[in-house]
């Protein structure tokens, strides 16, 4: 959870490096709120099967909108990748893959143009 915490400190940080950890507990956390929050929609029936969209779990997205971005750019920072990668997420299939690839990929042992490396710190 101080992974999560971590990474809503630094709401709109954009600059600098996240490890695999920070990012993928990030993830985790995300979608655990998110499932508790839809779960709570379908109940209280605040959920929409038209939009597909409830209105707890969607708050909650809107929310996080940012920090998740800022989060993913620095996992890619941290792989030496600028965060632009993210977008290439919009092609469905392919892009979805690339990205996932990159996110997965180890830090860059040494210090890139978006930082040092924050195992060092760790």
């Amino acid at each position: 959870m101080n992974w999560f915490l971590l990474a809503l400190n630094k709401y709109a940080v954009f600059e600098g490096r996240a490890r695999r950890r920070e990012y993928w507990y990030f993830l985790l956390f995300y979608l655990l709120i998110f499932l508790a929050l839809f779960l709570l929609d379908v109940g209280l029936g605040t959920y929409s099967p038209k939009m597909e969209l409830g209105f707890f779990s969607g708050f909650y997205s809107l929310l996080i909108f940012l920090p998740s971005l800022a989060v993913t750019a620095r996992r890619l920072h941290d792989t030496g990748k600028s965060g632009w990668w993210q977008l290439i997420a919009a092609n469905p299939f392919l892009g979805v893959l690339v990205l996932i690839s990159f996110l997965l990929k180890d830090s860059a042992p040494i210090s890139n143009r978006y930082g040092p490396n924050p195992k060092d710190s760790a």
